[in-house]
């Protein structure tokens, strides 16, 4: 019956289409009311096949950025120029979207459980686990299920595997690039870190300006570029290449220093 179609990995799409609506409608007010999302490169995503796309991002908050975009992406894909104004998009939502999160988080409560619904492809992270360093292989059955999301639809994954800006890039995400081959668009985000708490759950402060850039798909020779060109070219399209990171402390203490004027003056009368 289609009320019970399910998709690659047994989540039935009606459940999941109401997930989505249910908690889009909730979240919507975070980037239209609390706070302002500025969109850019929306054109990009409808120009999109339906399947085998991986999109890679800096990462800020565990929840609040794949909302983001997923709100971003289904506006787009209803006609929406930059913007995700009237909700109405989320009635009939892309419903082959992923993303790739830490299984640890994803079994984390309930909250996290009901997320996981929506598109989560858990996986074993190799280099920590618990708060700890860790060391272990890859697991093969990880990887697969990536593969079988990309053969399905759009992935959302976050190449640091952190939220803390400028870790190196993970070279499991190269592997993925050279095995699968998918169209790679790249997403730089920013605002989130200092919108909500680390979760992404709470709201942290308002009239926070948030911005979402979608980029032109990257130019990779699947078959002749090596895993650290491809690391390489993800780090500079996300904007997490060492040279950018004067600029980012320029640029958040210049908003800091903004901000305490505005208090001085308001305090001053």
């Amino acid at each position: 019956m289609t009320l019970f179609k399910r998709n690659p990995f047994g989540h039935i799409l009606f459940i999941k289409k109401w997930i989505i609506r249910i908690l889009g409608v909730i979240s919507h007010g975070r980037y239209r009311r609390f706070n302002e999302l500025q969109i850019e490169g929306s054109e990009i995503i409808r120009d999109l096949p339906d399947s085998n796309v991986l999109f890679v991002s800096n990462h800020q908050t565990y929840f609040a950025d794949v909302a983001a975009m997923l709100h971003v992406f289904n506006a787009s894909l209803k006609g929406r120029v930059d913007n995700i104004k009237n909700i109405g998009y989320i009635w009939n939502p892309k419903l082959n979207i992923y993303y790739i999160a830490a299984a640890e988080t994803m079994k984390a409560g309930i909250l996290p459980k009901i997320f996981a619904y929506i598109g989560s492809i858990s996986i074993q992270r190799t280099w920590r686990s618990n708060g700890k360093n860790v060391n272990r292989q890859v697991k093969m059955s990880d990887i697969s299920n990536i593969g079988k999301a990309l053969n399905d639809g759009w992935v959302i994954t976050f190449p640091q595997g952190t939220t803390t800006p400028f870790k190196p890039i993970r070279r499991g995400t190269s592997h993925i690039i050279k095995t699968y081959k998918p169209i790679v668009i790249p997403i730089v985000i920013d605002g989130f870190r200092r919108s909500f708490d680390k979760k992404g759950l709470l709201i942290k402060k308002r009239g926070i300006l948030q911005s979402m850039v979608i980029k032109k798909p990257l130019d990779i020779d699947y078959e002749n570029d090596s895993f650290d060109e491809i690391v390489s070219q993800i780090e500079m399209a996300i904007e997490q290449h060492p040279s950018f990171l004067n600029k980012d402390f320029k640029e958040e203490f210049l908003k800091s220093e903004e901000e305490l004027n505005k208090r001085r003056k308001f305090w001053r009368g």
